[in-house]
């Protein structure tokens, strides 16, 4: 009887094959390799000082010793925090804070179908009222040196005695600077200096931050002309068969076309059209005085050379509407040319223009003499005009983009971006207000200007005053909202006690501990209602802003004296919220420089003002050139060159890229810069992330619902953690049947109530931070790093028998 055939092996446990690799990106306020790695010894793999990827110095070859780690990752640490808080001069771009805002509003823009000629309408009236914020910085450049200082203070004794130094432009002294226009052509200097330091910083943060190339590709896979399978999956429906038109297919979002992060073309012609705007106002200014007093009085220069020059800057400055209002971004190609005529030549001539207005203004007449203020006034009641009619028709255009295509959770039914436009405009109106203002009371002493009491000097614009004391009633406007978020946060946390103490049983309840957690819980919901807060102001602002144009234009003088005659009570008010409005408006000014001074030296202030640039710099400058430039045109070309540089030198790799807070955003969109296939082959791990709370909101058209779930469908695993507690992150609410499950929360803060034994002191409340601390953070990378694969058996020694080693036995 033959012996019975030995059992077959018991097949072993599958396992990974491959190194994995855990990517990490920190959030708004930076962190260092060290405490990001929690390893004091690092070493940078690759980047510079500004933004590098760093290791563990035992990792620096852990892909050669895979069996090291097990199922661990190799962890990297990406830090980008010195791109947005870095050396001193970081503190000037706390003069940038309105460019900033208003370049915010062009990415607010309503999703969009089939809306083309209304998208770029929507673009081209963002960027004029980006326009009209660098020409009202000017002209307020412009008030300050050219009439407070060398028209209404020179051209008065009282005023020029008390400032020794400018003794030499006074008409007392009668030296050659002592003629209006010599003393107008000279404080041209300041502004344009101004604008020259706009021009010089927009141009060196380019070249710091946003001069690098994205991955090399082209739009569209050759396989996938739609782009269906790179938006959102290979299980998306393709094309329509009966060979309907492009357009009717999906296409690649936004934020994976390959020119969406270099915008080199049109930040290079913005710039050269906003420099040349802030070099015409100045010359408009100065060739405008003389030009006004050649018209009205018979003197040595022939008037035809005044409408001359006047005729250049006016056409000088159609051409610089026609740069600004041409068609914007190139996203789907990269844009690799540069209008070099035209960014040489634009300002050039504009320069040019300004210095033949000093030449005209020069000019001797002797019988030219200072008094009054400049005519200026109008200049800043048609801009004030002019913001409040394109946000208007800003919101025209938005509303009409959100009904045709309405997303449940975009901000305020879509007019979130002309809101936040109208927000930037009453910035810019508050910095330049209150710089007029405070140099006008330096100047005239005792004397309040516009006063008529004691006073040596005219003083500056009465809108400005009237927009000044706009500011009380906003604030008292601004009490009842903020009297029903304290009253709803109150009722919001007394009703989550019981849920709270529920979540945690049978644990015995605390009345304090369950108290500071429902109310952290009730604090970190405000976030959603922060959309409301900005439409109230911004409407409150525009309503405001016209009655302040309306009074100063109706009245022509300063709120405290168009009231006289009114009745004691209205006078009363009147002069209270001038000199009230003057004074907060003087009180933020002086706020504002402090600030800046101490972000100047103090690398800790430097730091928390770096963390508004994360949040308000994350976007490209399609709007402003002037404005912060965008880190992540560094960030996210870095993050994609070092997944793709991994995963072609791993082709059995894992890589999981784990973003926290706005590292999240930045991870997502460098997933999405990805060809197709390497995105196949990485996991997304998020925490704490606005990408639906923050971004897909008020960013419906790049984070709404449909590129989130293109995003899931594009990506091999995603999931996402968040918390109750956290003020910040959130759900990110993929719309797909059936559920995804990416979406993994809220997760148990505090992860103990009370006191236990494996916890004997009180656990924190940690909201928006250290996510991976929480157990939960193991389990999902674990789970990512299971899904990705690939899973092969494991080998086991075969036992051979002799002459059948590998042969064939034919």
């Amino acid at each position: 009887m033959a012996p019975a055939a030995p059992p077959p092996p018991a097949t072993p446990s599958p396992e990974h094959t491959g190194s994995a690799l855990e990517l990490l990106v920190h959030g708004v306020g930076g962190a260092t390799p060290q405490e990001m790695l929690g390893d004091p010894r690092t070493v940078r793999v690759t980047g510079d000082t500004t933004a590098a990827v760093y290791r563990r110095t035992e990792d620096v070859h852990g892909e050669k010793h895979p069996e090291r780690y097990g199922n661990e990752p190799v962890a990297e640490a990406y830090c980008w925090s010195g791109l947005t808080s870095g050396n001193g001069s970081r503190a000037l771009w706390l003069l940038l804070l309105p460019f900033m805002v208003v370049n915010l509003a062009h990415w607010m823009r309503p999703t969009a179908t089939g809306r083309t000629r209304a998208v770029r309408l929507y673009g081209v009236l963002v960027r004029l009222v980006a326009l009209s914020l660098t020409v009202l910085l000017t002209a307020a450049a412009c008030e300050v040196a050219l009439d407070l200082l060398a028209w209404q203070c020179a051209g008065a004794d009282a005023c020029a005695e008390r400032r020794s130094w400018l003794g030499f432009l006074s008409e007392r002294q009668g030296g050659w600077w002592s003629q209006p226009g010599r003393r107008l052509a000279l404080a041209a200097l300041v502004p344009t200096a101004l604008v020259g330091l706009l021009w010089y910083l927009s141009n060196r943060t380019w070249s710091a931050y946003e001069s690098q190339r994205p991955l090399d590709g082209e739009d569209f896979d050759e396989d996938d002309p739609f782009g269906v399978a790179a938006a959102h999956g290979p299980d998306a429906p393709g094309p329509p068969a009966d060979g309907s038109p492009r357009r009717a297919a999906p296409v690649r979002p936004a934020l994976g076309r390959p020119g969406f992060w270099y915008g080199r073309r049109l930040v290079a012609r913005l710039r050269a059209a906003h420099t040349a705007a802030g070099f015409l106002t100045v010359a408009a200014a100065v060739a405008g005085a003389a030009a006004r007093h050649d018209r009205g009085a018979e003197g040595p220069v022939p008037r035809i050379i005044g409408v001359a020059v006047e005729g250049g800057i006016v056409l000088c400055a159609l051409v610089v509407l026609w740069v600004v209002c041409r068609r914007g971004r190139s996203e789907r190609t990269l844009d690799m040319r540069v209008d070099g005529a035209l960014i040489s030549c634009l300002p050039g001539s504009a320069l040019a223009l300004l210095g033949l207005s000093a030449l005209y203004a020069s000019w001797s007449r002797p019988d030219w003499q200072s008094s009054g203020a400049l005519p200026g006034e109008a200049t800043f009641r048609f801009l004030a005009l002019g913001q409040g009619v394109l946000v208007v028709a800003l919101a025209v255009v938005a509303r009409g983009l959100y009904r045709r295509t309405p997303e449940p959770h975009t901000v305020l039914y879509g007019l979130g971006g002309p809101a936040v436009a109208m927000l930037a405009c009453a910035l810019g109106g508050v910095m330049t207000g209150g710089v007029a203002q405070r140099v006008a009371d330096w100047l005239d002493g005792p004397g309040t200007p516009g006063m008529g009491r004691e006073a040596d000097i005219a003083g500056p614009p009465v809108l400005l005053s009237w927009q000044a004391s706009v500011i009380p009633v906003l604030l008292l406007l601004l009490l009842v909202p903020v009297l029903v978020l304290v009253v709803r946060t109150a009722r919001t946390a007394r009703r989550l006690g019981p849920i709270v103490e529920a979540e945690y049983a049978p644990e015995e309840p605390d009345e304090g501990r369950t108290r500071r957690i429902a109310r952290i819980r009730a604090t970190a919901a405000l976030t959603d209602s922060a959309p409301w807060i900005v439409g109230v102001v911004s409407t409150a602002t525009l309503l405001l802003g016209a009655g302040a144009i309306a009074g100063s234009w109706y009245s022509d003088q300063v709120p405290g004296r168009a009231a006289d005659g009114s009745g004691p009570l209205l006078e009363s008010l009147a002069d209270a919220a001038q000199s009230t409005g003057s004074w907060l408006i003087g009180f933020g000014f002086i706020l504002f420089v402090a600030g800046g001074r101490r972000a100047y030296k103090d690398a800790s202030a430097r730091r928390t003002i770096g963390i508004l640039w994360d949040v308000g710099t994350f976007w490209p400058r399609a709007a402003h050139p002037f404005a912060p430039p965008c880190y992540a045109e560094r960030a996210v070309p870095d993050l994609a060159s070092r997944m793709s540089a991994w995963t072609s030198t791993m082709p059995r790799g894992r890589l999981v890229i784990s973003g926290h807070s706005q590292g999240s955003v930045l991870a997502a969109s460098a997933v999405w810069q990805l060809p197709d296939a390497t995105r196949r082959r990485v996991a997304l791990l998020t925490y704490g992330s606005p990408l639906e709370r923050l971004y897909g909101r008020w960013f419906p058209a790049y984070f709404g619902a449909g590129p989130l779930l293109g995003l899931h469908r594009s990506v091999h695993c995603w999931r996402n953690l968040w918390r109750a507690t956290d003020p910040i992150g959130g759900p990110v609410r993929i719309g797909a049947d059936p559920d995804p499950g990416v979406d993994r929360g809220p997760l148990k803060d505090p992860l103990a109530y009370g006191r236990t034994t494996r916890l004997p002191l009180p656990e924190p409340i940690l909201g928006h931070s250290d996510y991976q601390a929480d157990p939960a953070f193991a389990d999902a990378r674990a789970d990512l790093l299971a899904e990705l694969g690939p899973l092969v058996p494991r080998q086991t020694e075969a036992r051979t028998q002799k002459g059948t080693s590998g042969r064939s036995s034919g």
